[in-house]
């Protein structure tokens, strides 16, 4: 079972396979690994433990970031996600980022940006479109159409707290007036916005 696993000089964290969006460019609709990890679809959800003692197989002087990407949404596990943050940072110093598709308030029901204060240094957002009935089409997310509107305020709010945020979109999936939509977007929360490469 495949817990965490290299992604170029990074560290990636895979502790879920749930999540809220079924979207219809996600990676683990044709694919079921990453950089030649073994399969990222988890035979059960591990326990912090178990995440924890997965580190003493790397060398972790080797990565400049540890990730919260898996195949599944990170913060579905949000309090145990922290956990290992906490333990990562004090124990190896490394920088936390997690990618995330920003829904956390509506998983949990409750504003959750506070709780990454400390614990997590980038957040990096799916922004995919700044239209919200687009997006709600592009991701299928169970929370409906309500869901745009609850990342934009997660992403205004969590910039509180996190010192990078970073909302993205992947080049060629829109147009250029609707990235620059998706600039003026980013502008007025005050975080960064990213044209991240297309990933085949």
């Amino acid at each position: 079972m495949v817990i965490l696993y290299e992604v170029y000089e990074n560290l990636y964290v895979n502790m879920t396979n749930r999540c809220p969006c079924a979207c219809t460019f996600c990676l683990r609709q044709t694919i079921d690994e990453m950089n030649h990890s073994g399969s990222l679809w988890l035979e059960r959800e591990p326990e912090v433990e178990e995440v924890i003692a997965a580190f003493d197989r790397f060398d972790m002087t080797k990565y400049r970031e540890l990730v919260f990407c898996g195949f599944g949404e990170p913060t579905e596990r949000l309090a145990d996600l922290l956990k290992v943050a906490e333990y990562a940072k004090k124990t190896f110093g490394i920088a936390v980022r997690v990618n995330t598709n920003g829904l956390s308030d509506l998983i949990w029901e409750k504003d959750t940006a506070p709780m990454y204060e400390g614990l997590v240094d980038t957040i990096s957002i799916s922004l995919n479109t700044p239209d919200p009935e687009e997006y709600l089409k592009l991701t299928r997310s169970k929370f409906g159409i309500q869901s745009h509107a609850a990342m934009l305020r997660f992403a205004g709010n969590v910039s509180r707290y996190v010192p990078n945020v970073v909302l993205s979109t992947v080049e060629t999936t829109i147009t250029e007036a609707e990235e620059n939509q998706c600039r003026e977007i980013c502008s007025r929360l005050g975080v960064t916005y990213r044209i991240r490469p297309f990933e085949d």
